[in-house]
């Protein structure tokens, strides 16, 4: 019997390429699901059996694209005023489709009141995914370990209202891998969704101190208030569910609701996850 045929969404991102570039190893033959199949990003790898076009707003588009696809790797659309209602668009598509599967990159402790507002979005994605008949894994992410160099400024401080709050900040490399194994045997992952998590709970001052340690440079945290965190943002002229995006990326850590480190990447893929320190070394 032939394996199903896996559709990556995202590949020419860094979630979705790594985990092309997995199920490349493991001979999976593969579609790549783009929004530019011209992209110099995209991954050229001898198990993928072609590359579509896809729009998560597009419903026509993207149902002629996953025409075949039994199992999908949804990544999250871009951060957008109105990603739930691209997302809904998207899963009715796949759903016309025939798709049987899909393995969704949703958010911790996502929920229709999260703290972290982005997080309310990928709740109203796992419920419409839950009602489209399709049979369906979450993966959880914490925020990624790779962007916390991005938090620093040119002074060499990240701010924020995270006040000691912690977060197990999770590798995108683990969160791929992870995919990757789910993909590979969906049906034993049906109906399930996995937090994934670090290796160690975090506080912004210990992404400070580690960053400083790794790169030989000081690097401190501190610690805003909420109204100076609107305040400081407030000159980048985003629009306003942009700027709350971004004071929740604090609070959320404030909340302490992303603080413990689970199992599940060690579980799912045999390998323990990467520490920020880890990583840090790594990029140098």
């Amino acid at each position: 019997m032939n394996a199903p045929l896996i559709g990556v969404t995202g590949a020419t991102g860094n979630v979705g390429g790594l985990v092309a570039a997995h199920l490349d190893d493991a001979g999976r033959t593969q579609r790549l699901l783009v929004r530019d199949p011209s992209s110099p990003r995209l991954p050229q790898l001898a198990s993928v059996a072609d590359v579509r076009r896809v729009s998560y707003g597009d419903h026509a588009l993207s149902r002629e694209a996953l025409r075949g696809v039994e199992v999908l790797f949804m990544v999250s659309g871009h951060e957008s005023a109105n990603r739930a209602a691209e997302h809904a668009t998207f899963i009715d598509a796949a759903a016309e489709a025939g798709v049987r599967h899909v393995v969704y990159t949703s958010f911790a402790a996502a929920a229709p009141d999260a703290t972290f507002t982005l997080a309310r979005d990928h709740h109203a994605t796992e419920e419409h995914l839950k009602a489209s008949g399709m049979r369906w894994t979450f993966l959880r992410d914490t925020f990624y370990l790779d962007v916390m160099e991005d938090f620093v400024g040119d002074d060499g401080v990240i701010r924020g209202p995270a006040g000691d709050g912690r977060c197990a900040l999770v590798a995108r490399a683990d969160v791929a891998r992870v995919a990757a194994a789910v993909l590979q045997a969906p049906d034993e992952h049906a109906g399930r969704t996995y937090d994934l998590t670090g290796p160690e709970s975090l506080s912004m001052h210990d992404v400070a101190r580690i960053i400083s340690e790794v790169r030989g440079r000081t690097v401190t945290f501190y610690d805003e208030t909420v109204d100076e965190a609107y305040a400081s943002r407030a000159p980048y002229g985003a629009p306003p569910w942009q700027v709350e995006a971004w004071v929740s990326t604090y609070t959320a850590i404030a909340s302490d609701v992303m603080a413990e480190p689970t199992d599940a990447v060690e579980r799912l893929t045999g390998t323990a996850p990467t520490s920020l320190r880890e990583h840090l070394r790594r990029q140098a």
